[in-house]
């Protein structure tokens, strides 16, 4: 029994041991959503300088990602509607400086992720989001010198989650879809 116990601790250790440690290349990092202006048009913006770290074992198919999205770095590129989006009718960027994505599970199809599942953190309030994986990828860096991984992810959330409510009762839509591109360095 003690071996077969520590057998599992060293495997468990081993596991940890092997995952590589990954930092977010803000060059290459960047957060857009897309939400439908009273059936009429698309509304899109994004964020960008995104920051955080990620662990990846490719082997144990593991892994886990940290987010930071800076939410005043929002652009749509019409300076009367950034600064609507970070009102407090929407994004409230000076009561919530940050957005964050905090993952629980890298969840793969065969060798390749598939999706991420984890929590978003909006205006305060958390809840889980799927993050599905549309292309994954690691890859030799010429300029870094080192491994870096990332792909990009989209979902589709109910924005009234958050506490986000503006203009859905007068026909915009609470569902916003969610486009993530991430690359990070190995350190």
């Amino acid at each position: 029994m003690k071996k077969a116990l520590l057998a599992l601790c060293l495997t468990v250790a081993t596991a940890t041991a092997a995952a590589a440690a990954y930092k977010i290349d803000s060059n290459h990092a960047n957060a857009r959503f897309a939400i439908d202006h009273f059936g009429t048009s698309t509304n899109t913006a994004g964020f960008y300088n995104l920051s955080g770290d990620m662990q990846f074992d490719r082997k144990a198919k593991t892994g886990s990602i940290d987010i930071k999205i800076p939410a005043n770095t929002i652009s749509s590129n019409n300076t009367q509607f950034d600064n609507h989006l970070k009102s407090a009718d929407l994004f409230n960027v000076a009561q919530y400086p940050e957005i964050r994505f905090q993952s629980t599970r890298f969840n793969f199809k065969g060798d390749k992720v598939s999706s991420v599942t984890g929590n978003l953190t909006l205006l305060g309030k958390t809840a889980p989001v799927t993050l599905k994986a549309t292309k994954f990828n690691c890859y030799q860096s010429p300029m870094l010198k080192t491994e870096v991984c990332g792909g990009d992810f989209e979902a589709v959330i109910d924005r009234t989650k958050w506490g986000m409510d503006y203009l859905v009762s007068a026909g915009v839509s609470k569902n916003v879809k969610l486009n993530i591109q991430i690359e990070a360095a190995k350190q």
